[in-house]
């Protein structure tokens, strides 16, 4: 170990110098992903990790913010890296896994294309080849970004489930389908070569980048009730989402709480469920568009004309080069009709989690730096 001279500048007086600790390397799959942009940002800002950030994109691409702020100075002294990975080619990710020590995979497809093979290859034989990448690099933890729609049938509505919660027969879509089995995957690689494993299920994200906004933007003339306009949700601020992640990674880095966490999965949200259509119009509010009245649609009337949409593409449309409908199908009418809360005593009594940002905050945040189109 190196020594350097007394500050007294005596040459009988010498002081060891502490070695600096040697980097902890993380790598985050989907890295440009709206959750992964807020968990990268956490992790470099905790001062504990360096991260590679991995992506479909050849190279990063900063918006100027990014590029004055936190990722754009780490890119720039070697904190962060980026490596162009593609989730379904597992030579691509165990080069970007040599020297990591904990992977978050967060890469996905799209889950507004409802295309099953899209989302089996990429979410299901993606994660398979995530888990053995790990396997073969010897990463020690793998947190899992799942779905609060594992447990989904898109039928029955759901009250304050929890963990227990089984997996359904069938699922609304294949984006759900694929997550479930993803999840599965993950749970049953715990203990494989000592790779140790959890998934976190969040409810609905929002927050600044979120898709909810700009959605919001452009249909707020014609936004309908669907429905009978009384099903909740448990949306979660996603800086939430990302403590979730935090709290697993140090969870499973015990003795401990590996045993107990390791291969679990649990469900994340705000702890503040509410009603759908409420806290969409509160969105609207704080954007300053206040609605004077609310127009209900009943699911009767809206689900025939979802269902010739769909035909219509299917039968015909696809065949032009036209793009899958995202806003009516059969599919988001199950996700927007029905009571969906969970239950996140598991995560607080095992991870130690607790929401950082309140819903009312989160939606302050969220809506404070949108410049919002003249009415």
């Amino acid at each position: 170990m190196e020594t350097a001279p007394a500050a007294n500048g005596c040459s009988g007086g010498r002081r060891l110098q502490e070695e600096e600790p040697a980097a902890r390397w993380c790598a985050v799959t989907g890295g440009r992903g709206f959750m992964a942009r807020h968990l990268v940002a956490a992790l470099l800002r905790s001062g504990e990790w360096r991260v590679r950030v991995t992506d479909l994109a050849p190279a990063i691409t900063l918006d100027p913010v990014e590029e004055k702020g936190l990722l754009g100075e780490a890119l720039r002294d070697g904190r962060a890296v980026y490596d162009s990975v593609n989730v379904c080619d597992i030579t691509q990710l165990t080069k970007a896994f040599q020297g990591v020590e904990v992977v978050f995979h967060t890469a996905a497809a799209n889950p507004d294309i409802n295309d099953f093979q899209l989302h089996y290859k990429v979410n299901v034989e993606g994660t398979k080849n995530v888990i053995d990448a790990c396997v073969t690099c010897k990463v020690k933890r793998l947190i899992y970004t799942s779905s609060s729609g594992v447990v989904f049938d898109g039928v029955h509505g759901l009250f304050d489930v929890d963990e227990s919660m089984p997996y359904p027969n069938k699922f609304p879509d294949a984006y759900a389908q694929s997550k479930a089995e993803a999840e599965k995957l993950v749970r049953n690689s715990n203990g494989i070569c000592e790779l140790l494993t959890c998934s976190i299920r969040p409810g609905s994200i929002f927050g600044p980048g979120d898709t909810i906004v700009p959605h919001l933007l452009s249909n707020w003339r014609t936004m309908f009730i669907i429905g009978d306009g009384m099903n909740c949700d448990d949306f979660v601020y996603v800086e939430n989402v990302v403590h979730g992640h935090i709290c697993a990674e140090k969870t499973l880095s015990t003795k401990e709480g590996s045993k107990i966490s390791g291969g679990k999965a649990y469900f994340i949200t705000n702890m503040e469920p509410m009603n759908l259509w409420d806290f969409l119009y509160m969105l609207l509010e704080e954007l300053g568009y206040k609605r004077k009245f609310r127009i209900r649609i009943p699911l009767a009337v809206i689900k025939p004309i979802t269902y010739l949409i769909e035909w219509s593409y299917n039968k015909v449309l696809r065949m032009y080069g036209m793009h899958q409908p995202r806003v009516l199908t059969s599919a988001r009418l199950k996700y927007i009709s029905i009571n969906r809360t969970f239950n996140c005593k598991r995560a607080v009594e095992q991870l130690g989690y607790k929401p950082i940002v309140s819903l009312k905050d989160g939606i302050k945040i969220t809506t404070n730096n949108v410049i919002a189109p003249k009415i």
